[in-house]
């Protein structure tokens, strides 16, 4: 009897200590984006400038860990969206799946309509998981070129209900400061609680050719095969992986080069349908998967071989993460010295600026 009430005992007082199981802190970024006909420039900057944005946010920490990166997107203004839904979409919600991301930003194309940026952020407001956990950083970025107060949603009450939620509204105009200001994309983020900006949405970044840029798309197709997929998705989310690759590099090869950056980084994980991702975080019990899980490569091994092909994988990952990281530093050193434009009227810098700006005000911290 004794060993029984102790038992029960022990069950009894479990759920008395289970308030101090933290949640894990997030980074909510909602990207809002027009995608009307004059928006061409803005879309690709958000094609080629997304993997500096991850780069930047990859380096974020929170009482000392990693916090999770999510991003959401919506597109409005555009007439090829439904004109009783306010010509707006919800093209992805919430996710930590980079290439997915990038892939919906890739198909996104341009077309004229109207453009209610009220009506859009109310309904980001309301369909998306932001959940409430004190420390998230939360963050929108609306941009678009078209007045702020078009549409029948007051930006000012809705502005002013984000930020009793504790989310951040920054507005992005592409065009004139003072254009900008006057047609009351200043005024949002002010209420919003957030910053206003302009941006050039015709500019782009010009590839300037290191001594480094070779090497590192070698590495980063080394790193590609340190990925073992696994499970129904496997094979599709690995060719997905590659399409993204080619999608980065159609841009430029400066994108090419900052996606291979970001796939070194702790933001982009992949343990849905990667192996060693999901060994890494516990995912997956390699001893009880069932075979047709499993690779080619893999069927027939043993526990032991199992567990030693993917150790060595991680190795192999880990090793090649390194050096691209060792590379890349040497590379954005190089490219500042020859660099002639100014890259403060862009995409990726109007977001970054803002987003470290507000984060260290919740106490994150930024590691170089």
């Amino acid at each position: 009897m004794k060993k029984i009430q102790i038992v029960l005992l022990c069950f009894a007082i479990l759920p008395l200590f289970s308030f101090q199981v933290e949640e894990k802190t997030s980074i909510k970024v909602a990207l809002i984006l027009d995608t009307s006909n004059s928006m061409d420039g803005l879309i690709d900057q958000a094609k080629s400038q997304l993997w500096s944005v991850v780069n930047e946010l990859s380096e974020a920490r929170c009482d000392g860990n990693t916090p999770d990166l999510e991003i959401a997107l919506y597109e409005y203004g555009n007439d090829q969206l439904s004109m009783r839904e306010g010509y707006i979409r919800l093209v992805s919600e919430f996710t930590s799946d980079l290439d997915h991301i990038s892939e919906k930003l890739f198909a996104l194309r341009t077309d004229g309509g109207s453009e209610y940026c009220g009506q859009v952020i109310q309904t980001s407001l309301k369909a998306l998981d932001w959940e409430d956990y004190p420390k998230d950083l939360k963050i929108i970025f609306i941009a678009g070129n078209e007045p702020f107060d078009q549409g029948n949603v007051s930006y000012r009450e809705v502005c002013k209900e984000a930020r009793e939620m504790d989310i951040t509204i920054n507005t992005i105009f592409c065009g004139n400061f003072e254009e900008g200001k006057q047609t009351h994309w200043k005024d949002g983020a002010y209420i919003g609680g957030g910053d206003y900006m302009n941006i050039d949405q015709d500019n782009q970044y010009v590839h300037i050719k290191s001594p480094y840029d070779d090497r590192l798309i070698e590495l980063n197709e080394q790193l590609n095969k340190t990925y073992v997929a696994y499970g129904v998705s496997g094979t599709e989310m690995a060719t997905r992986q590659e399409e993204q690759d080619g999608n980065a590099a159609s841009m430029n090869q400066r994108a090419y080069i900052k996606r291979a950056e970001a796939k070194s980084s702790s933001a982009y994980r992949n343990s849905n349908w990667d192996l060693v991702d999901a060994y890494d975080e516990d995912v997956v019990d390699l001893e009880l998967m069932d075979e047709e899980q499993l690779p080619d490569e893999m069927k027939g091994m043993t526990d032991d071989e199992k567990t030693a092909y993917i150790e060595e994988k991680q190795k192999q990952r880990l090793a090649i993460q390194k050096e691209i990281g060792e590379l890349t530093a040497k590379r954005e050193q190089y490219v500042a010295e020859k660099q002639k434009i100014d890259p403060s009227n862009m995409l990726d810098v109007a977001i970054i600026q803002a987003v470290k700006k507000q984060a260290l005000a919740k106490n994150f911290e930024f590691v170089e």
